[in-house]
């Protein structure tokens, strides 16, 4: 399942059928390449190792991203400031730690991660809590987030109390009809199973709830002065003989034994320990290559009630439409754009109603979407311009190889492993960071051990995490780039194809494919969601041979040579050898389209 969003538009209006990407968009393709593979080869550690090494050999970078404004100084002249000399005068707690010298840890940010692990951590013996937040008050603000069952789960064996306040908000969709549609016809193409993976689990069924609604039941969790509002932490010194301290963006500071950066995709925590920007080319956070537009609204579709989410594919983009509950819907438009085209493209969109669409971004979405389905159109429709955003989508490759942990430091969340927000996994895998950060501290003795309990927070969430990123972008690229609108033959008024292009045929050869990927895909996210590798190993190799790999053959070109050979196609794959996605689709696609 897909949700939620972190992610702006093109010159002129093409039909669905003319749509074509720009050609920056196109490089953009040419480097992210691999990320689809690694998503398609989730469930194995080794291929996912392989394929996520050319993450980092230099993908473009920029960041427009709406986040947790920092100093845009560079973090060595943050890093080597006074206060590393001024920290020896500090005193230092004794090695062990009791009721009267409990564990004390830094959270960097009341997000949903920091918020988790604040509650993760506030009831353990010898272990007391500060979040440090930059804002002055908790204020309402945010749309829904989706919990899927791993997410869920761990609340309920978290605190049951908490978790039945959070599931009185929630209003449930993986019980409901959730899949694919054909974005031009309106047809079901694939169904997604969210129900019987979590009844067989005996987890609680996937579900949205309004972020405000959530962070607010989280807080009113803490005790008085858990939470430190005024100023976010801009870097961190050590103490020598362990320990760290939190210098904040008002000049203060604060003492404590762990730091846990929560502080989202442009995390100073994490530019710290990385001796890099926080924001920038440098900083490692990479544009995906796509951009959202996001609506909230009231709307009440033919299928209330019974659909609680949707994706319509097709050309180069897909929408998508959810029940948020309440009578309340939210829908996304992904499109293929270059970054920061709600300015440069903002002279696109009209000053006057479209179809019955309101001026601005309805009725901009209007014209891209023009060919469409009309359940689409309805929604856009609907919404008025001020209950549309837009944003630039940005992910971090996996982190396999730069640090989680740094001393008495680590990285939670959207810090060390933001991805793509198609499978609605951000803040379920930070929560799971969380629970195993709790886990690893609760029985610590001694100040002393808390390196090596960060070092196995890592060991037992980075592939997990990794395999979720490398999916999760998969899923983009390949809906997008790889997607196109079925094929089709038609007997009415006599024999009609449609769509026989290239796509349009692998498109519809795939569909009865998905299903099967997509129950081992959620059997894969929810085995093992206390990450104690009790690996469910029939979802992974499901996940591998059943789903993966026939995905990733289409992502990569590798297609049966005898096959090919009756389409007089068999030196293609030879030619498209060690291309990306796009380079041999468009290589195939090319030749296939000339034989049609």
């Amino acid at each position: 399942c897909c949700r939620g969003v972190e992610s702006d538009a093109c010159a002129p209006i093409h039909s669905p059928t003319e749509m074509q990407l720009p050609m920056n968009v196109r490089r953009s393709a040419r480097r992210s390449s691999c990320l689809a593979r690694v998503g398609a080869v989730a469930g194995a550690t080794a291929l996912l190792l392989h394929v996520a090494r050319p993450w980092f050999a230099g993908r473009e970078s920029t960041a427009n991203f709406v986040g947790t404004p920092n100093s845009l100084r560079s973090p060595l002249n943050r890093r080597f400031t006074a206060v590393a000399t001024a920290t020896a005068e500090v005193a230092v707690a004794s090695d062990q730690i009791t009721d009267e010298e409990p564990l004390h840890v830094l959270v960097a940010g009341a997000g949903v991660g920091g918020l988790a692990l604040a509650n993760a951590l506030g009831n353990m013996p010898r272990i007391k809590v500060t979040v440090i937040e930059k804002t002055s008050a908790f204020k309402r603000f945010g749309g829904p987030i989706q919990l899927a069952s791993n997410a869920m789960m761990n609340l309920k064996e978290l605190n049951r109390e908490l978790y039945d306040k959070i599931e009185a908000k929630a209003t449930w969709t993986g019980n409901l009809t959730n899949g694919i549609k054909d974005g031009i016809r309106s047809e079901w193409y694939a169904m997604f199973d969210l129900k019987t993976p979590a009844a067989d689990r005996g987890m609680p069924f996937t579900c949205v709830v309004e972020r405000p609604d959530l962070q607010e039941i989280m807080l009113a969790e803490l005790g008085q002065g858990v939470v430190r509002n005024g100023a976010g932490v801009d870097s961190y010194t050590h103490l020598p003989g362990g320990g760290v301290i939190a210098n904040l963006d008002d000049g203060t500071e604060v003492r404590g034994d762990v730091l846990i950066g929560a502080d989202g995709i442009w995390s100073s925590i994490r530019a710290t320990m990385h001796k890099n920007e926080v924001r920038g080319d440098g900083s490692g956070a990479t544009y995906s290559g796509y951009t959202v537009y996001a609506g909230e609204l009231n709307y009440k579709p033919t299928d209330n009630g019974e659909v609680g989410y949707k994706v319509y594919i097709g050309p180069n983009q897909y929408f998508v439409v959810t029940d948020i509950g309440k009578g309340r819907y939210q829908w996304y438009a992904f499109l293929a754009k270059p970054v920061g085209t709600s300015k440069s493209e903002a002279s696109l969109k009209s000053t006057e109603v479209v179809d019955g669409c309101a001026a601005g971004n309805p009725a901009y979405l209007r014209e891209v979407f023009e060919g469409w389905s009309s359940e689409i159109h309805d929604i856009i429709r609907a919404t008025r311009d001020d209950e549309v955003q837009q944003r630039d989508l940005y992910d971090r490759p996996p982190s396999l190889t730069e640090p989680w942990h740094e001393g008495h430091v680590a990285l939670l969340g959207d810090a060390i492993h933001a991805m793509m927000p198609n499978l609605g996994q951000g803040g379920c895998q930070a929560m799971e960071d969380a629970i195993v950060i709790s886990e690893e501290l609760k029985n610590l003795s001694r100040r002393s051990e808390v390196p090596d309990a960060l070092a196995k927070y890592k060991e037992r969430r980075l592939i997990r995490s990794a395999s979720v990123q490398g999916l999760s972008r998969f899923a983009s690229d390949i809906i997008i780039r790889g997607f196109d609108t079925p094929a089709k033959i038609s007997f009415d008024d006599g024999i009609k194809f449609e769509n026989f292009g290239y796509a349009g045929i692998v498109t519809r050869m795939l569909q009865p494919i998905l299903p099967v990927f997509f129950q081992v895909q959620f059997s894969f996210l929810y085995s093992d969601y206390r990450n104690r590798f009790a690996l469910d190993l029939g979802a992974a190799v499901g996940f591998l041979v059943l789903g993966g790999i026939p995905l990733l053959l289409f992502s990569a070109g590798i297609f049966d040579t005898g096959i090919l050979a009756t389409l007089g196609l068999e030196g293609l794959v030879a030619g498209a050898e060690g291309g990306g996605v796009i380079e041999t689709l468009t290589t195939i696609g090319e030749e296939t389209a000339s034989l049609l």
